[in-house]
């Protein structure tokens, strides 16, 4: 019965609140989510890492030799569906960290994607002229990818994670750290767009130097990389995520399937420096050991 007397406060009536336990069950709800997740990734490990980058070399290679019926060449949803499993190993290991503090640097890394993107196919600047040759599924306003965030922000986390790693007790200084990041984004793109030019995902007008790629587009990838590199900085707190990617064996995994898929291509069209840059990376990621035999192996 009410009493008709306030309920002091501090009392169980007031911490056992509806709010209260609302918050409590869904920090516990999240936390078993993750759980589930992790599960899913360490089981999977060698199929995502390894089996899907390699099956993606393969039908990219087959698409653009014709050696694929029309429904399977190039299949936007193959690509899609393909890409969103080899990133799913690096979006778990991030969950953790993403809060309010992440919401605006990443909804600005975002919009600047797309921004810097539609600038480039309409004028030119800052990567050169170029144009896509082939579907990478729903296009926005007919000129860029809808799904361009999920292709260039992993790339650009990616190479944030490894520089936080290959820093050591460095990693606390912000130009080392900065400095290192970018780099690695620059990197990734000497990876990339070779192979991406070999199998018909665009081509620059006219072609470049750097296997049909020009300087131009790596002047664009160092004032992109950045952009991207100050806001992912912006995006998390350091110390927190170091200590995540330390702890969390798989944070990387998204970039050994890059380094597999695209380094594939680029031994398959001999571009042997676009190759070598590959090489490197996997030299780095041996170095964070955490990748040995028994992964390959799947064990």
């Amino acid at each position: 019965m009410d009493s008709g007397e306030p309920t002091p406060p501090g009392s169980d009536a007031e911490t056992s609140s509806p709010r209260s336990g609302d918050a409590t069950l869904d920090d516990s709800t999240r936390a078993t989510v993750q759980r589930r997740l992790e599960a899913l990734i360490r089981e999977n490990r060698f199929t995502i890492a390894v089996v899907f980058p390699v099956i993606g070399a393969v039908t990219l290679v087959a698409s653009a030799e014709g050696l694929l019926p029309a429904a399977l060449s190039y299949n936007p949803l193959l690509i899609l569906f393909g890409t969103l499993v080899m990133r799913s190993p690096l979006v778990v290991a991030l969950l953790p960290q993403v809060d309010r503090r992440a919401a605006l640097p990443l909804t600005v890394l975002i919009a600047y994607t797309y921004g810097i993107e539609l600038l480039g196919v309409r004028t030119g600047w800052p990567y050169g002229t170029f144009e896509y040759g082939i579907s990478l599924g729903p296009m926005l306003g007919g000129e860029v990818p809808l799904a361009l965030p999920l292709f260039f922000v992993p790339l650009v986390l990616n190479a944030y994670l490894l520089t936080l790693l290959a820093l050591g007790d460095r990693v606390a200084r912000l130009v080392p750290r900065l400095l290192g990041a970018i780099a690695a984004v620059v990197a990734v793109d000497l990876v990339l767009d070779p192979a991406a030019v070999a199998i018909g995902f665009w081509s620059y007008v006219p072609p470049g130097g750097y296997y049909g790629v020009p300087l131009s587009n790596y002047r664009g990838w160092l004032l992109s990389g950045t952009v991207a590199v100050v806001l992912v900085e912006l995006a998390f707190d350091r110390r927190a995520l170091v200590d995540r990617v330390r702890a969390c064996e798989f944070a990387l995994d998204d970039l050994v399937s890059f380094v597999l898929l695209w380094g594939a291509i680029n031994l398959l069209y001999t571009n042997w420096l676009a190759a070598g840059v590959a090489g490197a990376f996997c030299l780095g990621l041996l170095r964070t050991d955490r990748y040995d035999l028994g992964m390959v192996r799947g064990t």
